[in-house]
């Protein structure tokens, strides 16, 4: 299985075909418009399933299948973590959890933005939480930023996701330190001078060991496209 997250900068109907070369069995992508928009090329591969949430009609997250995975929303999903969407996620032989993420602003209460938003919505969501989880998509984290007055730091979530035997697959690959990355994800007003990794795919340990590849675009190939680069994981055996 190939799983792949992109924060496309926006009008992804006209770079579907860009992230698809890459040849995705499930894709997630942040600020993504809303179907109704999603007019794809006639010659654009049509995924077999999608979901999408956002309360803006020209950027949410989408979940779109190119396999024969099927995605159906979660009994306990709580909008009041807007862009953590819990998705079940299954086909006739194998099933398992994702939670899309795109952490986003919160003008209201500025301690639960961003990574304060995963931190209350794992707390929230942990009892979903066992084999078979993925976490997966635009954290805008780091913990360089750990400084930062938030109800829940970088460092808080990874913690909490490690307590439950959930780790980042980016990290157990490169055997690298959190905040210590060596490709960033993303690069700030496409600056090849501002680069940051805040894009994570976590999973338990049971996906964990069947990693095969972890891949991240790179910053010629993707940058007049979007800020961000695609975090890109092959799994065998899945």
């Amino acid at each position: 299985m190939r799983l792949i997250t992109w924060n496309c900068q926006g009008a992804f109907r006209k770079k579907a075909d860009l992230i698809l070369k890459l040849q995705p069995d499930i894709l997630i992508i942040q600020e993504c418009e809303h179907p109704d928009k999603l007019k794809f090329d006639s010659l654009i591969k049509k995924p077999t399933d999608s979901f999408w949430h956002g309360d803006n009609l020209n950027k949410g997250i989408g979940v779109f299948s190119y396999s024969d995975y099927k995605f159906e929303l979660m009994t306990e999903f709580n909008p009041e973590f807007r862009y953590v969407i819990p998705l079940k996620v299954s086909n006739n032989s194998n099933s398992f959890i994702l939670l899309a993420i795109w952490a986003m602003n919160n003008k209201i209460n500025r301690e639960a933005r961003y990574i304060g938003q995963i931190w209350l919505a794992i707390n929230y969501y942990e009892k979903l939480f066992g084999d078979s989880t993925i976490l997966i998509g635009d954290f805008n984290s780091n913990k360089i930023w750990d400084y930062k007055d938030r109800v829940g730091n970088h460092t808080d979530v990874v913690d909490k996701l490690n307590s439950q035997n959930i780790n980042s697959v980016y990290h157990k690959h490169f055997k690298i330190e959190q905040g210590q990355e060596q490709h960033p994800t993303f690069f700030l007003q496409k600056k090849i001078f501002k680069p940051y990794h805040i894009d994570y795919c976590f999973a338990s340990k049971d996906i964990q060991n069947r990693i095969r590849n972890v891949e991240i675009g790179k910053y010629e190939d993707w940058t007049q496209y979007s800020d961000h680069s695609p975090l890109i994981i092959s799994f065998e055996n899945f």
